[in-house]
C-alpha cells in the first residue's frame, strides 16, 4: 500500500485560518489506496492542513472504524493524518433529527443518511467547510456549507 500522506497537527496556541471537517469517503480513499480517488484526496487533506487542524467527529471515526480490527490501528491513523477529534455541538444532533425528518417526508427513504446527515449538521452549525465526495446530499440539506469537492 501505498505510504500515506503525512498532515500537521497543531497543539499550539498560534491562531489558523480554517478548521475543516473532512467526510469519511476521503479517509477510506486513503486507507483503501482507492485507485480513481487516493490522490486527488491526499491533494486535498494536504492543502486544507496548511490552513489548519484537519477535523473529525464521532461519526466519521466510527465509520473508519469498521476498517480496523484494533482501536490502537486506527488511532495511529489519525495521529499519523494529523487528525483531531471534535465533538458534536448539541445543536448539531438536534439539526440533524430535523433534517432526517426533512428527508423522510421528502420520500427519501435510503437507509444509510444518517452518518451524513450528522456530518452535515456539524459542519452547518460549527460553519465548517467540508472536504468530501458527497455533493448531492449535502448540497441539498446543508447548503450553507461550503463543500471542497472535486465537483466544485
Amino acid at each position: 500500500m501505498r505510504e500515506r500522506a503525512q498532515h500537521r497537527c497543531h497543539h499550539g496556541t498560534d491562531t489558523w485560518r480554517n478548521l475543516n471537517l473532512v467526510d469519511t469517503n476521503i479517509l477510506l480513499d486513503v486507507v483503501t489506496d482507492d485507485p480513481a480517488w487516493a490522490d486527488w484526496s491526499i491533494a486535498q487533506l494536504e492543502t486544507a492542513s496548511l490552513d489548519g487542524p484537519l477535523l473529525i467527529n464521532d461519526t466519521v471515526y466510527a465509520e473508519l472504524a469498521v476498517r480496523y480490527d484494533h482501536i490502537e490501528e486506527l488511532e495511529a491513523f489519525l495521529d499519523e493524518a494529523g487528525l483531531e477529534m471534535t465533538a458534536m455541538p448539541r445543536a448539531a444532533l438536534f439539526l440533524a433529527g430535523k433534517i432526517l425528518t426533512q428527508y423522510r417526508r421528502a420520500g427519501g427513504s435510503k437507509n444509510g443518511v444518517l452518518p451524513d446527515i450528522f456530518i452535515g449538521a456539524h459542519a452547518a452549525v460549527r460553519q465548517l467547510p467540508l472536504l468530501t465526495r458527497d455533493l448531492g446530499r449535502y448540497r441539498t440539506y446543508f447548503p450553507s456549507v461550503t463543500l471542497i469537492t472535486p465537483h466544485v
